[in-house]
C-alpha cells in the first residue's frame, strides 16, 4: 500500500506545484495589464494564452463591470484548492499508509 501512499503524496505535491505556477501566472497577466502591454510582445501573448482558458470562463459568469475581477475570483478558488485539495491528497496518502 505503500506505493499508492506516495502516489496520493506525489499527486499532491504536483497539483500544489500547478496551482502556485497558476497563481503567479494570473497576478503578473493582472499586473500587466495595468500598464497597457504592447499586444505583439511575446510575454503578453504567452500569458495571455496561458491563463485565458482559466479566466474567460469566469469572466462569463460574472456581470459586466468596470474592472475585471476574474482575477480575484481565480485567487480565491486556487486558494481554496490549496489549503482544501492539497492537505486532503496527503491525508488520504497518510491513511492509506
Amino acid at each position: 500500500m505503500f506505493v499508492l501512499s506516495n502516489l496520493f503524496a506525489a499527486l499532491a505535491t504536483v497539483v500544489s506545484a500547478v496551482l502556485n505556477i497558476a497563481y503567479w501566472l494570473i497576478l503578473v497577466r493582472a499586473l500587466i495589464s495595468w500598464v497597457n502591454p504592447d499586444p505583439s510582445n511575446f510575454i503578453v501573448q504567452f500569458l495571455e494564452r496561458v491563463t485565458e482558458p482559466v479566466l474567460a470562463p469566469v469572466r462569463r459568469m460574472l456581470p459586466p463591470m468596470a474592472i475585471d475581477l476574474s482575477p480575484i475570483v481565480v485567487f480565491l478558488i486556487i486558494m481554496f484548492l490549496q489549503k482544501f485539495l492539497v492537505p486532503t491528497l496527503f491525508d488520504i496518502g497518510f491513511a492509506v499508509r
